[in-house]
């Protein structure tokens, strides 16, 4: 099954970053490598298109990374989703919304961070914790959002990556947030410093992307 985030088009779209040109990055969490990922992405136009994330720049975390796209306010369902977060569901993630993964209290706080990010726009980094019971032992868990523009240049995609720690077990897990941290993306550009370099490495012609197992699989065929 074929899985591709970008379309490689235009001098923009389809700039890789390569993970081995950081400091000892296999090393580096999930979560700063995303991170790290989409700040060498940012330009002066502002926040990077979905079109220009490519999977071969996040090929070792592949199964902790997503994309949402905005629904609603406060509401994003997975578009893509790696094998981790179907793990943790115990069962096909695709579609549904991020909240799904929440407790039901948690929720009303989650869609408000979602809005945020979406609507400032702005980073979220959250810290949550499944508690334990009968055949679940307690888990820790962070997640990192943030934030796209879909081709129509309106920002309502996000890429993110949940990553846990400790043995999964009876599924499906839910969390509560135990700190959250948003950051306005106005405050990462007055911050950046030119850490990256970011490769544009669609000047050949454009191969199918595969890779054994498909961590990543496409709601549909086209994502807007």
């Amino acid at each position: 099954m074929k899985t591709f985030f970008g379309n490689g088009s235009g001098s923009n779209f389809g700039k890789i970053v390569a993970m081995d040109r950081f400091d000892s990055g296999r090393n580096l969490s999930p979560i700063r490598q995303v991170e790290a990922y989409w700040t060498a992405l940012l330009t002066g136009d502002g926040i990077p298109m979905r079109s220009q994330v490519d999977p071969r720049g996040l090929e070792n975390i592949l199964e902790y990374t997503f994309i949402l796209e905005r629904i609603a306010p406060g509401l994003a369902r997975f578009r893509l989703a790696g094998s981790h977060l179907n793990k943790l569901a115990g069962m096909e993630v695709r579609g549904m919304p991020l909240t799904a993964f929440f407790e039901s209290n948690a929720r009303t706080a989650v869609s408000g961070v979602m809005e945020r990010v979406f609507a400032s726009p702005a980073i979220a980094d959250l810290s949550m914790a499944s508690v334990g019971s009968l055949g679940r032992n307690r888990l820790q868990a962070r997640m990192i959002l943030l934030p796209l523009k879909s081709d129509l240049g309106d920002v309502s995609r996000a890429l993110g990556v949940m990553v846990c720690d400790g043995v999964i077990g009876a599924t499906p897990r839910r969390f509560t947030v135990s700190r959250e941290q948003v950051r306005a993306v106005s405050d990462v550009h007055a911050s950046q410093e030119p850490a990256f370099q970011v490769s544009a490495g669609f000047a050949d012609e454009k191969a199918e992307f595969k890779r054994p197992g498909s961590h990543l699989r496409l709601v549909a065929s086209r994502d807007d």
